[in-house]
C-alpha cells in the first residue's frame, strides 16, 4: 500500500494580503515525520485571447520578485468569494486589456510550484475578441502595465528563445498555439478543477 502523508500538526506563521504561510508536521514512510512549509495561494486565472488575425494579447508589467518587467497573459487571483473562475477570467480581460470574447473554453491548468505552495492557474483560451472599456482604475504596477497583440507563432518563438519566461505564459502560448492549428482541443469553460486551491478561500471565509 502506498503511504498516507497525514498532517500531523500545523500552525500559521504569517498571513498577508495575498498569501499565508503554514508549517505542516507530516507524516513519512518508516514511521517519522517531516517539516513542509506551505504557502497558501488563493489560486489565479489567465487568459490567452487570440484575434482572428491570429494575434495573442500579451501584457508587459513589472514584477518586484524579479525586479523587471516581464511578458505575461492578462490575469488575476480568485480573491472574490464564489466566483465562477470563468467569470474572473472575463472580468480580468475586461479590466487589463479592454476586451471582451465571444467563446471561452480551457487550455491548461498549471501548479505553479508545488514544492512550497499551494498555487494553481487555470489558462483560458478566448476568441472572437471586442473591444470593451476597461472595467477598473489601474493603480500600482498594473498603472504602468502595456497591452500588445503579438503574432501567435511570433509568441512561440519568444518562449522558446527565453524571452517569455512566465509560466503561466509559457503553457498558455504554447497550449493556444496547439489549440489554434488545430493539433488540440481545449476543455470546456466549466471543466473541473481538481487542483484549485482551497485552504486561501476557506481561511479568507473564517475571517469574515
Amino acid at each position: 500500500m502506498r503511504h498516507a502523508f497525514e498532517v500531523l500538526a500545523s500552525r500559521t506563521v504569517y498571513t498577508g494580503r495575498i498569501m499565508a504561510l503554514r508549517v505542516d508536521e507530516v507524516s513519512m514512510p518508516g514511521g517519522g515525520s517531516a517539516t513542509r512549509e506551505v504557502i497558501e495561494h488563493p489560486g489565479a486565472v489567465a487568459v490567452a485571447a487570440v484575434d482572428e488575425d491570429q494575434r495573442i494579447v500579451l501584457v508587459h508589467q513589472y514584477r518586484h520578485p524579479v525586479r523587471r518587467r516581464l511578458w505575461e497573459l492578462p490575469a488575476g487571483l480568485l480573491d472574490v468569494h464564489g466566483e465562477d473562475p470563468a467569470l474572473t477570467a472575463r472580468r480580468e480581460l475586461a479590466e487589463e486589456a479592454g476586451l471582451a470574447a465571444a467563446e471561452w473554453a480551457v487550455l491548461v491548468d498549471g501548479v505553479s510550484s508545488p514544492g512550497f505552495t499551494d498555487e494553481s492557474v487555470r489558462v483560458f483560451l478566448a476568441r472572437g475578441l471586442s473591444t470593451v472599456d476597461r472595467l477598473a482604475e489601474t493603480g500600482d504596477e498594473e498603472a504602468d502595465l502595456e497591452v500588445h497583440r503579438v503574432p501567435l507563432s511570433e509568441a512561440v518563438r519568444l518562449v522558446l528563445a527565453g524571452e517569455i519566461v512566465n509560466g503561466t505564459a509559457v503553457g498558455g502560448i504554447l497550449a493556444a498555439h496547439l489549440v489554434c492549428s488545430g493539433a488540440a482541443e481545449p476543455r470546456p469553460a466549466d471543466a473541473p478543477w481538481p487542483d484549485r486551491p482551497t485552504a486561501w478561500a476557506a481561511r479568507r471565509l473564517a475571517t469574515m
